[in-house]
């Protein structure tokens, strides 16, 4: 299985719109990507704090999809990237990290 994460890092000055991600955005992503049968699922944190409470956390959001494979994400994603990644500008100002891991232990 792969996760493929997009981290919002936490910018003092930075735009993040939260509602607008997840009533908009995140059904408009996973309404194009679930339609390939390699998607398994999807998650979205809000970063509350560091280790210190009360202190900035890292990021402001993190969305995790999870597919059988990098390839399959790919398929999914590519056909579709205009409409997922032209929606960017609506909720932040925030340029993502993306990373791809093999998941090794799940619930």
């Amino acid at each position: 299985m792969t996760k493929i994460s997009i981290f919002y890092p936490n910018v003092k000055g930075s735009r993040f719109d939260m509602r607008y991600y997840i009533d908009t955005h995140m059904p408009l992503a996973v309404g194009f990507l679930s339609t390939h049968p390699g998607y398994k699922g999807v998650s979205v944190d809000r970063g509350i704090s560091s280790v210190e409470p009360g202190s900035d956390p890292a990021f402001a959001a993190m969305c995790h999809f999870l597919f059988n494979s990098a390839e399959d994400f790919m398929a999914a994603f590519m056909p579709n990237a205009v409409g997922i990644q032209g929606d960017i500008p609506n909720y932040t100002d925030i340029k993502p990290v993306i990373q791809f891991s093999e998941v090794l232990i799940s619930p």
